[in-house]
């Protein structure tokens, strides 16, 4: 059973969500007052340069908290002054002398400092509140400020035996309608979404955001393609992804020995195109990822296909897999795998999936975490 701590983090994390995708590179973060036991102010960081889900929900409060309130945030309060003044310090301005918290601040030079500041002023802190999930929440952004490098993850759904297609191809539909909406949900969370050319040519991909009661939307678009084949036709025949009202938000990323003359269809086009150098025939992931760090691209959600999410996983690229799996088999050696060209000896040389975090949808099952690759 929740305690009235969980309950009421419970309730920051849902408020947080609201910002769902819209706060990068900034975290998702949300914030309640809670009098006597009753929740009396609410707030949540909706984007990037607003203001921080502390101060939403001080001004929402409209006067001074009682004695007593507590103030409830699933982020560490930000200790530094930034666009909107730091956060610590509006706590102490309000009065407030009770704070509980989820989760610290990821970035080492800041993780701890906002609990400091907050006791030296005789504020009681209490932390690690549903920490796990506050934590989860902000996957990509821990990743970011950490790393400085984007969060790379791979998606992918499979039946029971690790396939991802019948040998004819045919691949509609391995999950079920809940699975595939809650995909959607996580493209939503990726500032960017990444296929291969085979899936490009195979499906003709929008490649955009579709949730049920919401605006159809587009962030970036990466297409993966060595050889440029997915423009080799008549821009007339091109797919969608080239030719639609969001192609400026296209980037196809390819290698330096690609046709110019192709290249240069598609820039004129509107269409973005970045050459890195081959490694073995494929994009150097490593120069990817530099470049979208470049341009603050803090994630990329692949959702393959299967010789993409294989590449990167062989280059021990990938950080993060979201595993859909079917209670289905197909029991045919012919049908398309999931992942190949790995031979790991024996268990030890797999790659192993931690932090995990489970989920159900209808019949489908979801499992996701992060990869750790096995000493080379």
């Amino acid at each position: 059973m929740q305690n009235q701590d969980e309950i009421f983090m419970g309730r920051a994390l849902a408020l947080a969500s609201r910002a769902w995708g819209r706060t990068h590179p900034n975290p998702m973060v949300g914030a309640v007052i809670v009098e006597n036991g009753v929740i009396v102010a609410e707030g949540f960081h909706a984007q990037d340069g607003g203001p921080h889900a502390e101060r939403v929900a001080l001004a929402a409060l409209g006067r001074a908290p009682r004695p007593g309130a507590v103030l409830y945030v699933t982020l560490e309060p930000c200790s530094t002054h930034g666009r909107t003044g730091a956060c610590c310090d509006a706590i102490v301005e309000a009065g407030l002398k009770h704070v509980v918290i989820g989760a610290s601040d990821p970035n080492p030079a800041h993780a701890g400092r906002g609990f400091e500041r907050l006791r030296a002023q005789g504020i009681s802190v209490i932390t690690g509140v549903a920490e796990v999930a506050c934590r989860d929440l902000n996957l990509i952004f821990n990743h970011w400020i950490v790393d400085k490098r984007p969060l790379l993850a791979g998606k992918i759904a499979m039946t029971l035996d690790g396939k991802i297609a019948c040998r004819t191809g045919e691949s509609k539909w391995i999950t079920g309608e809940a699975a595939r909406a809650d995909g959607q949900r996580w493209r939503k969370l990726f500032p960017a979404i990444a296929v291969g050319a085979g899936t490009v040519l195979a499906d003709n991909p929008s490649l955009t955001r579709r949730l049920a009661g919401e605006a159809e939307e587009c962030g970036r678009r990466f297409v993966f393609d060595t050889t440029l084949r997915t423009a080799a036709m008549e821009a007339a025949e091109w797919p969608k992804v080239y030719t639609d009202r969001w192609r400026e938000s296209t980037i196809v990323v390819t290698t330096q020995g690609a046709s110019a003359g192709i290249r240069s269809r598609l820039e004129a086009a509107g269409v973005q195109v970045w050459s890195h150098e081959a490694s073995r025939g494929k994009v150097a992931w490593d120069g990817f990822a530099q470049r979208c760090a470049e341009e603050s691209i803090t994630g990329v959600y692949l959702e393959g296909g299967a010789q993409l999410l294989s590449n990167i996983l062989a280059a021990r690229a990938l950080d993060y897999l979201l595993c859909y799996q079917a209670p289905l088999l197909f029991a045919d050696s012919e049908a398309s795998e999931a992942f190949t060209g790995l031979v790991p000896g024996c268990p030890g040389e797999g790659i192993r999936m931690t932090e995990l975090h489970r989920a159900e949808f209808g019949d489908d099952a979801l499992v996701r975490g992060r990869l750790v690759y096995p000493k080379p």
